[in-house]
């Protein structure tokens, strides 16, 4: 923050100093909005990907749903739920991050999501097809999910990088760098005066000398 400019001191290596600090002020400023739209831009992108995934991933479940009501239907309750219980296996999931303008967003990856039927734990001769297709189509929502969250969360962490790099813009448009410039036209101002006062001393000083 610019010190005020009654605490200034009016000399010409404080002007040096206040150039300097202005020049970095608007080098800074100039980078942020920069960056800024650069984040605005991978921002809309990630929306866009967002819409795509959140509409993927509801139609997905919509078929899931449908397929597995089919299942109930030709095997009955009881066996659906046999072979849900018999269907365990624990699932790896890896959460990385990938860097975009400084902001490390996820990267979900989870092993063997969509498995053959064979490896599901259930009875293949005592269930049915439309079973395996509900199995099927459930794994694959799965992913999709994981695939939505991971798209919600970047759209999230860019969002507020977003806001925090304009709070940083605005600060330097409207308060460091108005101060900055203030101070150095208040040094300016009382280094004219002192010339001019400088100068008539030296005329009064010539023509008593005269």
């Amino acid at each position: 923050m610019a010190t005020s400019a009654e605490n200034v001191q009016p000399t010409r290596g404080e002007l040096l100093k206040l150039e300097r600090r202005i020049e970095l002020a608007e080098r800074g400023h100039e980078l942020l909005q920069e960056k800024r739209d650069a984040l605005v831009t991978e921002f809309f992108d990630n929306i866009d990907l967002l819409r795509n995934r959140r509409e993927k991933t509801t139609e997905i479940l919509e078929e899931a749903f449908q397929a597995l009501i089919e299942a109930k239907a030709t095997l009955g309750t009881s066996k659906l739920k046999e072979a849900a219980s018999a269907a365990t296996k624990d699932l790896e999931i890896d959460v990385g991050s990938r860097n975009i303008m400084g902001v490390n967003v996820p990267v979900v990856e989870a092993e063997e999501i969509e498995r053959k039927n064979t490896e599901r734990g259930y009875s293949l001769h005592q269930t049915s097809a439309k079973l395996d297709e509900a199995a099927n189509k459930f794994e694959r929502a799965l992913k999709s999910i994981f695939e939505l969250a991971e798209s919600e969360e970047t759209v999230r962490l860019l969002a507020q990088e977003i806001e925090r790099t304009k709070r940083r813009v605005n600060s330097l448009e409207n308060v460091l760098l108005p101060r900055l410039k203030d101070n150095r036209d208040y040094i300016e101002m009382r280094l004219e005066e002192q010339e001019r006062e400088d100068y008539f001393r030296l005329k009064r000083v010539k023509q008593k000398i005269e």
